[in-house]
């Protein structure tokens, strides 16, 4: 199949992971990018309706159920989003021999290890988000179909709810702030995530492997805590009205909140960068362009 006539539908355009989709995979392909209400994932029938009327080759679903805390009290709902839905476009995809890329999260972990997790580590989420999430990735294992899971962490962009918006918001509004200091990960930029999703779909094209079964983590090089992404994130913005001396460290214990997240969401590369030549950029180098992007403030 040429990529004059291949189809890709993409699921979840309106999110800051979706609006960057649509701008990296037209190069591989007709792309039909789909939202609410136009596909309704916690109905099935909606679901097969949508992938049924665009008849993809490839789906991408960049669509999920992300309010962490909140999923405590609906996980019932994040269940549907996160794991039914994609069970469902994998057996779909693994009937008309199509290839299904979904994303999934460094919460599948519970953050003890001591050291950066590799795809073949015993997820052991902590929290609703992270066992919805979890089982969503088993449900398109088990379907059998060709799919590609990107596993990611701390993601943001210059659009939607995340970190680094919230934090330029507060640090406008509050004279003082307290982020927790002991909980480690890597910022990935929505951007970069796109980025790299297009490229490695463009290597499986050309070597004609879509039939894949993989699951790979893709997130920033190096690794920060919450308080010190907030601190570049403060310093990178200069935001004159704040001083960074009001941004105090605290230990986790101090800011409780409904669920429990992983001490250490570091996710390994190494598997990537072998299969695909991908050496993702240091999470400073990301955070730059993303504020580059935003423009004047």
């Amino acid at each position: 199949m040429n990529q004059a006539t291949r189809k890709i539908l993409l699921i979840g355009r309106v999110g800051q992971l979706g609006w960057e989709l649509r701008r990296t995979l037209p190069t591989l392909g007709e792309l039909t990018a789909v939202d609410f209400p136009d596909i309704d994932l916690t109905k099935p029938d909606s679901i097969l309706a949508c992938v049924a009327s665009a008849q993809p080759s490839i789906i991408v679903n960049a669509a999920a159920y992300t309010a962490v805390d909140k999923a405590e009290a609906e996980e019932g709902l994040a269940l549907k989003l996160n794991g039914t839905a994609p069970g469902i476009l994998a057996e779909w995809a693994k009937k008309k021999a199509a290839l299904l890329v979904h994303y999934s999260t460094d919460y599948v972990y519970d953050g003890t290890k001591a050291g950066a997790y590799v795809e073949t580590d015993t997820p052991n989420p902590l929290n609703a988000y992270g066992r919805t999430k979890l089982a969503g990735d088993r449900a398109i294992a088990q379907a059998g179909g060709a799919h590609l899971i990107l596993r990611t962490s701390w993601v943001y962009g210059a659009r939607g709810q995340n970190f680094l918006l919230t934090m330029q918001r507060l640090a406008q509004t509050k004279p003082e702030l307290r982020i927790v200091d002991d909980q480690i990960g890597s910022p990935t930029s929505s951007r970069m995530i796109a980025e790299a999703t297009a490229q490695i779909l463009a290597q499986l094209l050309r070597k004609k492997d879509v039939g894949i079964q993989a699951v790979y983590h893709l997130s920033a090089n190096g690794q920060v805590s919450w308080h010190g992404f907030a601190r570049a994130i403060i310093a990178k913005l200069k935001i004159a009205s704040f001083d960074l001396k009001n941004l105090l460290p605290i230990p986790t214990e101090q800011y409780p909140t409904p669920a429990r997240r992983p001490k250490n969401s570091v996710l390994s590369k190494v598997r990537l960068q072998a299969d695909f030549g991908i050496v993702p950029p240091d999470w400073e180098q990301s955070l730059d362009l993303v504020i580059e992007e935003m423009g004047p403030r």
